[in-house]
């Protein structure tokens, strides 16, 4: 752990152009610790089923740039130079870690970020956790006219193991190996099957990826810029019960992602399979001596900071063609605590005024609390889509913040 090399990406870079020293601003303090730093508008280096790089852990620049105008990196010449726009709807964090003790070992970075991201979340606060599904009020009747899929989703990082960014091949491939074995064990409404990702042809990847099924091909910057896609697709996967409505992730931007969906707005529903089959994923788990991280104050350990806590994002798709041009959208959305997203994921925009809707928040609100937030905003929002229909006013529906 105790060499230093600096990335761009992917790409090593020499010496002569490595970063030295805490009087250039984009100094790497920490040399050889297992996770990575980048600025906002993140590179995309060449990448290839090639690539295949042994050490991820450099740190590539502090977190939120410092430079000066004239310290910029202003064009493709530049080995720094960043040439991305950034996400059109949401920020991102810009840093992820390599481990579950990197957050307690570089708390001095961490801290910060996780209270900036998760609305002030104090390092001395307590994170709490509900998955019992018949405390959530409603959800089963979202008006299928404007709702057109419903889904919940977390992750999962195993104990023992070290986070994507950081981890070998041999450990990716142990998760792989634990993981299969835990899902092929359920029975019943979630008994499935689990399909490599390096036995599928690129037309079949395709599919899954437009039926929303499967991660997209690693081509966010968060992925490229941290080593996450070192060695794909080596031992990563999609499983998924025989109805297709419940999935695991596996070894994509964290060990698992577990995933509860079905067309339609019964949203109530969704959460109930999500939870119950969580639960079942995690007594396996434990069974095999593999607990899943989790601390009282962060909740569940996963790669990036925004998602500490639940890891949970319970989103629907939803047309909402008027109400997506009120001057007020954004500000409707921020008082609801939610957020807006295109419908093929986090790096696309929105097509034909369908959104991906989803809660904003991760950490110290339970499970049920976030679920709750979406249910209840959702069908504001489409009653609000309705009066708009019929141009009729809403500004007496704005609700107040939450």
């Amino acid at each position: 752990m105790g060499s230093l090399i600096c990335t761009w990406g992917q790409r090593p870079l020499p010496t002569s152009q490595c970063r030295t020293g805490p009087s250039d601003p984009c100094w790497c303090p920490l040399p050889g610790h297992p996770f990575i730093v980048t600025v906002g508008h993140s590179p995309v280096p060449h990448w290839s089923h090639t690539q295949s790089h042994t050490n991820p852990s450099a740190i590539l620049v502090p977190y939120g740039c410092p430079s000066a105008p004239s310290q910029c990196h202003t064009g493709p010449s530049d080995p720094y130079w960043c040439p991305l726009p950034g996400h059109p709807f949401i920020m991102t964090v810009g840093c992820v870690a390599g481990d579950e003790e990197s957050y307690e070992v570089f708390k001095e970075l961490f801290d910060p970020v996780i209270q900036d991201r998760h609305g002030g979340y104090k390092p001395t606060d307590k994170h709490r956790t509900d998955l019992n599904h018949e405390n959530l009020k409603g959800g089963e009747d979202l008006d299928p006219k404007y709702v057109l899929s419903s889904r919940v989703r977390t992750g999962r990082s195993i104990k023992g193991y070290s986070l994507p960014p950081h981890c070998s091949r041999g450990e990716r491939r142990a998760i792989e190996k634990l993981s299969v074995t835990a899902l092929n064990s359920l029975e019943g409404e979630f008994k499935g099957k689990y399909y490599p990702l390096k036995a599928m042809t690129e037309q079949e990847q395709q599919q899954l990826i437009d039926d929303h099924f499967l991660f997209d091909k690693p081509v966010s910057p968060l992925l490229l810029a941290s080593g996450m896609a070192r060695d794909w697709p080596d031992a990563r996967g999609i499983w998924h019960n025989d109805n297709k409505t419940f999935l695991v992730w596996v070894n994509e931007e964290d060990h698992l992602r577990v995933i509860s969906m079905e067309k339609g707005g019964n949203m109530k529903e969704v959460f109930r399979r999500f939870c119950v089959g969580l639960k079942k994923i995690e007594e396996i788990f434990k069974k095999a001596g593999h607990p899943f991280m989790w601390t009282e104050h962060l909740g569940y350990i996963l790669t990036c900071p925004s998602n500490l806590g639940t890891g949970l994002r319970g989103g629907v798709h939803v047309r909402l063609q008027h109400l997506s041009q009120h001057p007020k959208f954004d500000e409707i959305l921020t008082r609801l605590r939610l957020q807006k997203r295109g419908t093929g994921g986090v790096d696309t925009a929105a097509v034909g005024a369908v959104f991906d809707i989803s809660n904003a928040d991760r950490l110290g609100f339970s499970e049920v609390e976030q679920v709750q937030m979406v249910v209840d905003g959702v069908k504001l929002m489409v009653e609000m889509e309705k009066k708009l229909e019929q141009k009729q006013p809403i500004d007496d529906m704005i609700p107040a913040q939450k």
